[in-house]
């Protein structure tokens, strides 16, 4: 076997315009990460965590695409919260006692206006209590690998809720798996009963394939946007997902914003079909105790979808004619061996046959041997 293990799409990588002093992940979906800028560093989540609180109200209370749920009332005390919330400048929407808002509402009413209150109200309806709804987040999130973010409470606001932009970006793509928080998360805006039409954080949406998914800034936490982006490359459809943290400047939710969109484009730039193994390409030479040797080769090209200097795995698997150490005879086009090679969830083959049958050993070597 004459192939190495790796190999890397062709063409020199080239860097992405990284936010400065936040940190920052990206994914493509079906290709594998992007790479990322402090991406170790644990980071106040603001209003991202709400995408935790909507994917444990939906585990819980299960809702699809069509439906509208159950109705949940807004109770005295959580109108009191509002208020007081109101006059503290939170992100909230008006609310009345008594007033019915189904599941779908409340979640709309928390993703798209980013509304702290019926981050608190869907808290309280789904687990009985905001204690027991945070223990399910902090679930939720180590079931999803997210192994560097801890929540204390379903908002957001508590700067106790932290994380990595990494697990930003894996809990973006779990939001865009789910059909319904997939739908919400690109709504500009959202009529409700009591608040009347609000609308979207997300200035980004509809701009460079923007599709979502979530802003949070506070004082503390900076500009942050959790982000996934889609366009048509070389004929396919590409989603691009990241998450930016701790955007900093005079207005960090715009850094943030604008950061999350120079990401996009910079990585919609990069990938490409490339050929990331030739047709010809040596793979096995068989090699007979007189000298003589047949090398066999690619059939015919892999090419895959990806970014340059990506990382390319390649394994060869033997055929029945080279599954010992001795082989008796070759024939013209024999398969004898399969090479496959992997970037990211991508998986390509091509067929690795004999060119022709071995050369007989000469009469000479066969006379000295008494063959």
């Amino acid at each position: 076997m004459v192939l190495p293990a790796e190999t890397t799409f062709p063409g020199p990588r080239a860097s992405l315009p990284w936010p400065p002093f936040a940190t920052a992940a990206l994914d493509v979906e079906g290709v594998g990460p992007l790479g990322g800028e402090n991406t170790t560093v644990e980071r106040p989540l603001a209003s991202v965590a709400k995408l935790v609180t909507a994917l444990v109200v939906l585990k819980q209370h299960p809702l699809s695409i069509g439906e509208s749920g159950p109705s949940i009332t807004v109770t005295p005390a959580e109108v009191a919260a509002y208020k007081a919330d109101a006059a503290e400048h939170q992100s909230v929407v008006a609310v009345a006692a008594g007033e019915r808002l189904s599941e779908l509402q409340a979640l709309e009413a928390m993703l798209i206006p980013s509304a702290n209150n019926v981050a608190r109200i869907l808290a309280r309806w789904s687990a009985g209590s905001v204690p027991a709804f945070v223990a399910d987040m902090n679930a939720e999130a180590a079931a999803l690998g997210l192994h560097h973010t801890h929540l204390v409470g379903p908002s957001g606001l508590n700067p106790g809720s932290i994380g990595t932009a990494p697990d930003m970006v894996r809990l973006g793509e779990a939001v865009l798996a789910n059909p319904l928080l997939a739908q919400i998360v690109q709504m500009p805006q959202v009529t409700l009963p009591v608040a009347g039409t609000v609308y979207n954080y997300d200035y980004a949406l509809g701009h460079d394939g923007i599709i979502g998914i979530k802003t949070g800034s506070t004082t503390g936490a900076g500009g942050n946007f959790v982000f996934a982006a889609r366009r048509l490359i070389a004929g396919r459809s590409v989603t691009v997902v990241g998450a930016v943290l701790g955007a900093t400047g005079a207005q960090p939710l715009t850094s943030a914003l604008s950061a999350g969109e120079a990401l996009a484009n910079a990585a919609f730039g990069q990938l490409r079909v490339a050929t990331v193994l030739p047709k010809g390409r040596p793979v096995v030479v068989v090699r007979a105790k007189w000298a003589a040797q047949v090398v066999a080769r690619t059939s015919r090209p892999v090419s895959l979808f990806g970014f340059p200097g990506e990382l390319v795995h390649i394994e060869v698997e033997r055929a029945a004619a080279l599954a010992s150490a001795k082989v008796t005879k070759l024939a013209a086009g024999e398969r004898l061996a399969t090479v496959r090679v992997q970037a990211g969830a991508q998986v390509g083959a091509a067929p690795v046959l004999a060119p022709g049958p071995l050369p007989p050993a000469p009469l000479k070597w066969r006379f000295e041997r008494g063959l």
